[in-house]
């Protein structure tokens, strides 16, 4: 009986500890949000909720949480995982159960259910309706051939597209406008309805082979190979290893010890003398089975803070199409909250008309920056937000791809943004008809985003049959992770330490 009672009495302790702990938390988010009252008014009357949710999640992220949540399982109480639409109000229940009372005033109106409610809304009002409740929207890219095939089209949609994808870096209006019709066609004709995304296609970041191995078509490069990446214009040795790039202005933004990607990451370079026209790069990696670099080969800036604009004047010149035909608009390769802004300014002295605008996170500068980009973007009534993890993971590294898509998710659920999970979903299905282990469960992620983006490919139908088996199968479980709350930068770095 004393064995009990001693134990009784440090269980108390401990729970009152907790509860002290629980009750910095709460307090920290309360002082967060009183903070931000500023911002919480720039946004949009209908994202003042989902701002406020942010807040309070990205102030519960700035610390490591870890052994308070250890202690909430121990005590049989939320360890405040997957519960991020609705952050102060699960830290609020928890409370509740360690005895604090709460007046009507101070008790948060946001709820689980409110959360999702919202989510799901505005996943309706981006991607339309949907046969299948359970599992998300649909998008297919489009391949040229959809212009002139008709049946195709129609074809996809009996298999269950909701959104059709049309990129504007390749074909033309004239393209485009035709398998809009078709789109159109096909949904009268079936009575499915299909939105129509157009993606601007960007700054286009590619190789240019200006010196030595021009005529060949192909550049030799070995690790510790010393070449220049150069300004198209630049005076150079044309017999001298030369890289030129097809966006003009970034060499001048180089700093020595950065580190530059080319052809999605199988070569790694890094600057060891900046200039304003011609840089020197030295060869640190090559990840190729054939060491050479050829043109039109993608190039990626991960330390480097770019001052052009991802704005481009062809993208400017896209959006009166966009405008009269498509249902969403791609930001491609936006990087800041001005960004986002300048679009945005952009489409309101086009025409009356709402496009909602989906936020391609695809480099290093855009995942620091998601808080902001959120926070501009909730300058509209609904917008979303895509993972495009191919460029994505040239950028942070294929072994941080898992680890920051699952960030990127987390704050637009806290943050009420349907989310598209993009870039190579079933990727080796698609082209081979078979797929592999690794993307099986690959594509059983994808359950958490609100909608999944495909790629074009020989084997489609069989993706999005096999994509939806899968997805119908994870439906009723894909939740059930308990996760660990260590420190996010991204939080720290937008509302500050908190200290």
């Amino acid at each position: 009986m004393r064995r009990f009672t001693h134990f009784c009495r440090n269980m108390t302790h401990s729970l009152a500890q907790l509860r002290a702990a629980v009750e910095r938390i709460y307090q920290n988010q309360k002082t967060a949000e009183q903070k931000a009252e500023s911002i919480i008014a720039r946004v949009h009357a209908e994202q003042r909720q989902s701002i406020t949710n942010l807040i309070h999640y990205l102030a519960l992220r700035r610390e490591d949480l870890r052994p308070m949540q250890d202690e909430l399982h121990d005590a049989g109480l939320s360890s405040l995982a997957s519960a991020e639409s609705h952050i102060l109000r699960q830290v609020q229940a928890v409370l509740q159960r360690l005895g604090v009372v709460f007046s009507k005033i101070e008790f948060s109106l946001g709820d689980a259910a409110i959360g999702a409610s919202l989510l799901r809304q505005r996943a309706a009002a981006l991607f339309g309706l949907k046969k299948d409740s359970s599992i998300p929207h649909l998008m297919v890219t489009f391949e040229s051939g959809m212009a002139n095939d008709y049946m195709a089209v129609k074809a996809l949609l009996k298999a269950g597209m909701n959104i059709a994808r049309i990129n504007s870096a390749h074909d033309s209006p004239e393209e485009w406008k035709k398998m809009i019709v078709n789109v159109q066609k096909a949904a009268q004709v079936t009575g499915r309805p299909c939105k129509i995304y157009l993606d601007l296609a960007g700054p286009k970041i590619r190789t240019i082979l200006l010196g030595k191995g021009r005529k060949k078509e192909r550049l030799k490069l070995k690790e510790q190979t010393r070449f220049f990446l150069a300004e198209t214009g630049a005076s150079f040795d044309r017999k001298a290893r030369v890289v030129g790039c097809t966006l003009s202005g970034v060499v001048k933004d180089l700093r020595k010890g950065d580190r530059v990607l080319f052809d999605d990451g199988l070569f790694e370079a890094v600057v060891e003398n900046p200039d304003d026209e011609m840089a020197s790069l030295r060869v640190t990696r090559v990840s190729a089975a054939k060491p050479y670099l050829k043109p039109e080969k993608g190039i990626n800036f991960p330390d480097t803070e770019l001052t052009v604009r991802c704005l481009t004047d062809y993208d400017k010149s896209v959006i009166p199409f966009a405008l009269e035909h498509a249902d969403l608009l791609g930001f491609s390769f936006v990087r800041s909250a001005a960004d986002v802004a300048e679009l945005q300014e952009l489409l309101a002295l086009k025409g009356d008309k709402k496009i909602p605008i989906i936020l391609k996170i695809e480099t290093f500068e855009a995942v620091q920056n998601l808080p902001a980009l959120l926070l501009q973007g909730m300058a509209e009534p609904a917008f979303g937000v895509m993972i495009a993890r191919g460029d994505l993971a040239v950028e942070i590294g294929f072994e941080r791809l898992s680890e920051v898509q699952e960030e990127i998710l987390w704050l637009c659920e806290a943050a009420h943004v349907p989310v598209i999970w993009a870039t190579q979903v079933l990727e080796t299905l698609n082209k081979s008809g078979i797929a592999t282990r690794s993307e099986v469960s690959d594509a059983v992620r994808a359950a958490q985003a609100e909608c999944v983006m495909l790629n074009k490919g020989k084997y489609l139908l069989t993706v999005m049959a096999t994509l939806q088996d899968i997805l119908q199968r994870s439906a009723g479980h894909h939740v059930k992770k308990r996760y660990l709350f260590r420190p996010l930068k991204i939080a720290e770095r937008f509302l500050g330490s908190g200290n």
